[in-house]
């Protein structure tokens, strides 16, 4: 992509309306979490563990836990890379409202920011599913892979330990998911990076912004459904690229 793509996008940031960051799985692969829905991902070697079969059985929920603590280690060492830490420098410097993500890593929090829509939840929490009580994971994990049993929750004793994120069949947290809404609805320029948009309800939030007379530009290695409809569409590493339009911010506002 040519160097004045990039400079594009800076002149957008500096200009547009409460400019917001999408973003998907591509962010985190650089930080070396995997893509879940890749081929050899971990959706593509076990089998789904829908959201009604862990309420009702216990086989269920041991096998959702199997999965998860093997997904966890990778999450426990990830740290942030030069994406998150350009797109959380963005925030801190006013160039953008804030980020919604369909990642569950934390990792954005992690890098500095602070205004941050967690479409699935996070990874980094357990909740209780019967009285509501949130617990670190990482503790959870650790007594799952000693005991091989579910853990409990320590508060109602009985209840259903599940991690804090959205699985197959959940329903998307509605106040999340409205305020996702609301930004994509005011925003004049939103920026998806690292996401397929091809889950909904989702991927149909960038759609807003331009429906709403708002700016879309895609970030993403491959190809995605709504490039035909983008403003402006990059196919190249992210970190390289949020680091190349970073610099060209920065030139933008020494002239």
């Amino acid at each position: 992509m040519q160097q004045d793509s990039k400079e594009k996008i800076a002149h957008w940031l500096t200009t547009a309306e409460k400019p917001i960051v999408f973003t998907g799985a591509g962010v985190s692969t650089e930080s070396g979490i995997p893509d879940f829905r890749s081929p050899g991902g971990v959706w593509s070697k076990y089998k789904t563990v829908y959201f009604d079969e862990f309420l009702q059985s216990a086989d269920a929920r041991r096998e959702y836990w199997r999965q998860k603590s093997i997904i966890h280690r990778d999450l426990a060492v990830a740290i942030p890379n030069i994406g998150h830490h350009v797109i959380a420098d963005w925030e801190a410097r006013g160039f953008i409202h804030g980020v919604i993500t369909q990642n569950i890593d934390g990792l954005h929090q992690i890098a500095g920011n602070k205004n941050v829509l967690e479409l699935h939840g996070s990874a980094r929490k357990v909740s209780c599913l019967d009285c509501n009580t949130y617990y670190d994971a990482e503790p959870m994990v650790l007594q799952f892979r000693q005991t091989n049993q579910v853990p409990r929750c320590t508060k109602c004793t009985e209840g259903r330990l599940k991690h804090a994120t959205i699985s197959f069949g959940q329903e998307l947290p509605a106040q999340i998911l409205n305020m996702a809404v609301d930004w994509c609805e005011k925003s004049r320029l939103l920026l998806a990076i690292g996401s397929s948009l091809v889950v909904s309800p989702a991927a149909d939030l960038p759609l807003l912004t331009t429906r709403y007379g708002g700016q879309l530009v895609i970030i993403n290695r491959d190809t995605t459904p709504l490039d035909k409809v983008a403003d402006l569409v990059i196919h190249e590493t992210i970190g390289e690229t949020l680091s190349v339009v970073n610099g060209c911010l920065k030139k933008t506002l020494s002239t």
